[in-house]
């Protein structure tokens, strides 16, 4: 699922940049963390900021924060009274992502949780327009149970790494890798699931778009 080069480059040279504070956390991650891929980086930011603009959301989810480029474009795109909640399991991060925050002119629009998502979002005391599910491959059904009754009708989830680089059509990683069977089987449940209209964009690792349209 990775575009070429060429074409990777092409692209980047002709959407806007990236901001500063973004470059600054890619390059840390590569030079701190293990798996700084696990970043959203340049295009699939840019494409978050975007469709935040479009939405214009009031309260926004994220699950699975990582060192907080995506929670940072989408804290880009919201309105100044909107916020984003975003939630990250690892607390060994958290002063890193704090870090990033407290730097970032949106810092106002954005709350930090330490813990987990299945614990931490039924004490939130709002529903949500939008949620971000970028966390722990294998609970995406779980994380989408959670909060399909804190969105509204007309209200969006986008699911991240949904083709799970390639894996979900290798049948191999689908009967050895708990990550990919978790993709593959959140994929299955969502396109049964007649409560909401679903397109998956071959974005990077896969970017599923979400829209709940009934409630039952």
């Amino acid at each position: 699922m990775k575009l070429s080069t060429e074409i990777e480059t092409y692209i980047q040279a002709h959407i806007d940049e990236e901001p500063e504070i973004l470059q600054e956390l890619n390059r840390q991650a590569h030079l701190t963390v293990i798996h700084p891929r696990m970043l959203s980086g340049h295009l699939q930011g840019r494409i978050l900021k975007t469709f935040m603009r479009m939405i214009r959301p009031h309260h926004v989810l994220e699950i699975g924060t990582y060192l907080g480029y995506s929670a940072l474009c989408i804290a880009e795109g919201i309105p100044n009274d909107a916020t984003i909640d975003t939630i990250e399991i690892n607390d060994e991060l958290q002063h890193k992502i704090q870090q990033f925050f407290s730097a970032s002119e949106h810092a106002q629009k954005i709350h930090l949780h330490i813990g987990n998502a299945v614990d931490i979002i039924p004490n939130i005391p709002y529903n949500f327009d939008v949620v971000f599910i970028d966390g722990n491959k294998r609970h995406y059904i779980d994380y989408y149970n959670c909060v399909f009754n804190k969105i509204p009708c007309g209200g969006f989830i986008i699911a991240d790494n949904t083709l799970w680089d390639g894996h979900v059509i290798e049948q191999e990683s689908i009967t050895t890798n708990a990550q990919t069977k978790g993709i593959v089987d959140f994929n299955e449940f969502i396109k049964t699931d007649e409560r909401v209209e679903k397109v998956i964009l071959p974005i990077r690792d896969g970017l599923t778009i979400i829209e709940k349209i009934k409630n039952s």
